[in-house]
């Protein structure tokens, strides 16, 4: 079988494909990856076959991202999904995928759901789709319904309830995201892509064996001033407990003075995750899916600090299960909740001296990974969406 895949940037769309990517080949398909320019870097780490296409136009992406930050959440999300993703993506990316296509020849396309050109592209020609969900399953169905259907009708009528209907793989589990979407076959994530070769960190404290807090915001946070911001803020805090805190920058420029000074701060570009998390008896991060549902695998609970997009739903959820607290509701634009979290040091310290005082937060984080470890994997899920579409 012939397998296209088609992602656009930012490490919480591309991991999650690459990793269904390699599962593909181990089932013997023939595996191309497509997706912007923006993502050379992570494709090539991950010894696929791809090619790439445009990003979009370098103007266009400054304003919709200085845009964003100011936004009330529900007016960013109409900008990041029309404008961002389903305008300004999608034609950049477009003749990439038609090329690919027409050289490929692909049997099945596998799309993460904000790449919408593959989509189009598939609709047209009548190839098989599936498609691989990186938020939950509630969020994207509500992007689909509510925020970019008139513009995929627009090109393909139906072609929005035709993507409702298709197979939909994800990793989250049922207790915490019950899947709207019909045709839906979870899977685990047993061997995730990272960013860098694993590394040892026993010896980043100095023999310390005070618990470890691991401290993430992703990549596209920390493309941002509001991302850095709250970085340097929370190392700040977390320096002045008792606790061994690793700090990961996703290469973020401007940040070379983050943690100096404080001997229980170690700051990295990239760890890989499953060892920052295997090690770690907390993360503090903004509620990005790949970091908090790889913290539930692992059985880690969460202190959430969200700004944007899936965050505040991710935190809300992982609270209500008691495996983590969150600092807000995370319902006001980016700016006024980075600023917010900052005004909530003293809340900070105190939830993280929670959650690692009481052992009902690891004990329901440890359900949650229980469930998550009992999912299909991968390739069964492979096999099982195939079934349904092809």
């Amino acid at each position: 079988m012939r397998t296209l895949l088609a992602t656009t940037s930012g490490a919480g769309h591309v991991l999650p494909l690459l990793g269904i990517a390699k599962a593909c080949q181990s089932l013997g398909h023939d595996v191309l990856v497509v997706g912007p320019a923006g993502g050379a870097e992570t494709l090539a780490r991950s010894n696929l076959d791809h090619v790439l296409g445009e990003d979009p136009p370098a103007d266009a992406a400054d304003r919709v991202w200085a845009e964003f930050g100011s936004l009330p959440r529900d007016q960013a999300s109409v900008v990041v999904e029309r404008e961002w993703f389903m305008g300004l993506c999608a034609t950049a990316l477009l003749p990439a995928v038609e090329d690919a296509v027409a050289s490929f020849r692909p049997d099945v396309i596998v799309r993460e759901p904000c790449e919408y050109a593959s989509a189009v592209v598939a609709d047209r020609l009548g190839i098989p789709r599936l498609n691989i969900g990186i938020s939950t399953a509630a969020a994207e169905m509500g992007v689909l319904t509510s925020l970019v259907r008139s513009d995929l009708d627009g090109k393909s009528p139906g072609l929005a309830d035709r993507l409702i209907t298709d197979p939909y793989l994800t990793r989250f589990p049922e207790s915490l995201d019950p899947s709207p979407f019909p045709a839906t076959v979870r899977y685990r994530d047993d061997a995730p892509l990272e960013h860098s070769k694993p590394i040892a960190l026993d010896d980043a404290w100095g023999g310390s064996t005070a618990p470890l807090i691991y401290v993430t915001l992703g990549t596209v946070a920390m493309r941002q001033p509001i991302g850095r911001e709250v970085l340097r803020f929370l190392v700040g805090e977390l320096a002045a407990l008792d606790v061994r805190v690793l700090a990961t920058t996703a290469g973020a420029t401007g940040l070379g003075d983050l943690g100096r000074g404080a001997a229980n701060v170690h700051v990295a570009a990239w760890v890989p995750q499953q060892i920052a998390l295997g090690a770690s008896s907390l993360v503090v991060c903004h509620g990005g899916s790949g970091t908090t549902f790889g913290a539930l695998a692992a059985g880690v609970p969460l202190v959430f600090v969200p700004l944007f997009a899936d965050q505040p739903t991710n935190a809300r959820l992982v609270e209500s299960a008691g495996a983590g607290v969150a600092l807000s509701s995370g319902d006001a634009s980016a700016q006024a909740n980075a600023l917010l979290h900052e005004g909530h040091a003293g809340r900070l310290r105190a939830a993280v001296r929670e959650v690692l005082a009481d052992p009902a937060y690891r004990a329901a984080a440890g359900v949650i990974g229980d469930e998550l470890a009992k999912l299909p994997t991968a390739q069964e899920a492979i096999v099982r969406a195939l079934a349904l579409r092809v």
